[in-house]
């Protein structure tokens, strides 16, 4: 039997356990991370990549921005560029009040923390994107970006292993308790870690390891429909999301048109699958052929999704734990948190290294299921209806 000491362990090697590393790392702090399959395999590597400050729920702006300045400075952090391309972002309504009420929230709300958001009415989004057909009014927030998940988990593992961290690939854990000295963590193989702090990033796995701590979180398991086609003439700017999920696309510099809509699909952690339903494919499409013609007879490179996890109310568990001193939870970012990733790791580092952070965490307190008082998000239905 192996027994390593750490000053932090790390169970989930995706974007969360891995900025959390390399965050950790930047301060001079030992720490392991186990990771049951390969960094970024799931849904950090498997989403759209989006990094969307507008549109989020008011708690979320916050850590949002927090995370988009790391994401401005990323040559700060990591040395590879993963295809970060500032293109904005337009969250479009089509001629539905509810739609535009929502746009003009978002707008309000970006504009609440300092996001530079304009309001563009049918004729502004004629000027600018001509391609672009049905959407009679869309808040744009030119600060907005994209990145290649691909490439971005797997960049900030290498970075975090440069500066000492010990990320462990293809080590399931087993069980983790606390006790006199720290935690204690039994990992297949023989493993056993002993630290002092404990971050519970496994994400759709989450639940089990908060479990063991006798904390919980309602999850429910989905995989995001994603779609490429091969390259075309490049002519699309900005990332777009019509209000209703129905369809969100955008251009590679290479060509290709990045896609993907809700609703979600089913995914199965315990066998490891996420399959994509035919019939997403072929409305998500036809819903991308109506709003941008042009692409009408455009091919169908690859089909994929991941295993994520979701929460009813369509925020994330981020913080200490209620039951046990020196373990943090992060998990559940309900398919927002590809954006998010930097502003966690810095935040996970902050609780780890000074107990307390300055980025506010009140609406994402684990607590908040124990006490009842939090309430399923609209959103979440929408996200996870019949296929249409």
């Amino acid at each position: 039997m192996t027994a390593l000491h750490t000053g932090t362990a790390i169970i989930g090697g995706g974007l969360m356990g891995c900025w959390a590393a390399l965050m950790l790392r930047r301060r001079g702090h030992p720490v392991i991370v186990l990771e049951k399959g390969h960094a970024g395999a799931q849904a950090s590597g498997q989403n759209y990549g989006n990094l969307r400050v507008q549109g989020r729920h008011p708690g979320q702006l916050p850590l949002s921005l927090r995370a988009h300045e790391i994401w401005e400075h990323l040559h700060d952090y990591i040395p590879d560029h993963c295809e970060l391309d500032f293109n904005g972002h337009l969250y479009a309504a089509r001629d539905d009040a509810e739609e535009i009420a929502k746009v003009e929230t978002a707008a309000h709300n970006g504009a609440a923390v300092g996001l530079d958001v304009e309001v563009l009415d049918r004729t502004a989004l004629a000027s600018r994107w001509p391609w672009l057909r049905g959407f009679a009014a869309a808040s744009w927030s030119a600060r907005d970006a994209t990145a290649n998940p691909r490439l971005v988990t797997p960049a900030v593992a290498r970075t975090a292993r440069a500066l000492g961290a010990d990320i462990r690939e293809g080590v399931r854990v087993r069980a983790a308790s606390a006790g006199v000295g720290g935690f204690h963590i039994e990992a297949e193989g023989g493993l056993t870690i002993l630290a002092d702090h404990l971050i519970n990033a496994a994400g759709a796995w989450a639940p089990e390891v908060a479990g063991w701590f006798g904390e919980g979180a309602p999850m429910f398991i989905g995989g995001p429909p994603q779609f490429v086609t091969t390259a075309v003439p490049h002519f699309i700017g900005p990332s777009v999301q019509a209000v209703d999920g129905s369809v969100i696309f955008r251009q590679t510099r290479q060509g290709n048109v990045v896609v993907a809509g809700y609703p979600r699909g089913a995914s199965d952690p315990v066998a490891n699958r996420a399959p994509v339903d035919p019939r997403r494919t072929l409305a998500t499409m036809g819903h991308l052929s109506r709003a941008v013609p042009a692409l009408a007879d455009a091919m169908l490179l690859r089909v994929w999704s991941g295993i994520e996890g979701y929460i009813p109310d369509m925020l994330p568990v981020l913080g200490p734990s209620r039951t046990t001193p020196g373990l943090i939870h992060a998990f559940g970012f309900c398919g927002h948190g590809f954006q998010l990733g930097p502003g966690v790791g810095a935040v996970l580092a902050d609780l780890v290294l000074e107990g307390r952070t300055a980025t506010p965490l009140s609406h994402f307190d684990i607590g908040r299921f124990a006490d009842g008082s939090a309430q399923a998000a609209e959103s979440f239905r929408r996200e996870f209806a019949t296929a249409r």
